[in-house]
């Protein structure tokens, strides 16, 4: 997979990230060009879109670079197990999201190394 797909730039971890969930480069631009909603990202400076499909959710967290172009830092897909509702699963997933947040912390104080 390349770096770069139309007008986004992907990190090597965002790259891996599709890979490992089956994801691909045109689905992260659906979801960034028509995305259902938004919030700040964990990351400093951050947006995470997302975009449902039926009861599947895909979310990308990117952020602007120095000279303005999006840089895709993350994405997954989300989907409630069977019998299990949306919250339920996120519950269930508590310790993925501890995970992730973590994660994220770790790429913001990264990327503010690099700024200096």
């Amino acid at each position: 997979m390349k770096t770069r797909y139309l007008k986004l730039i992907f990190t090597h971890h965002a790259i891996n990230r599709l890979y490992n969930r089956g994801l691909s480069q045109a689905d992260v631009w659906e979801v960034f060009q028509h995305p259902d909603g938004q919030k700040p990202g964990i990351v400093l400076g951050s947006i995470k879109f997302y975009k449902n499909y039926g009861s599947q959710r895909l979310e990308v967290v990117a952020k602007k670079n120095e000279r303005g172009e999006w840089v895709v830092l993350s994405c997954w897909s989300r989907q409630p197990g069977p019998g299990q509702s949306a919250r339920q699963q996120s519950s269930a997933t508590l310790g993925n999201n501890f995970l992730e947040r973590l994660i994220m912390k770790g790429l913001n104080k990264m990327g503010r190394l690099f700024k200096n």
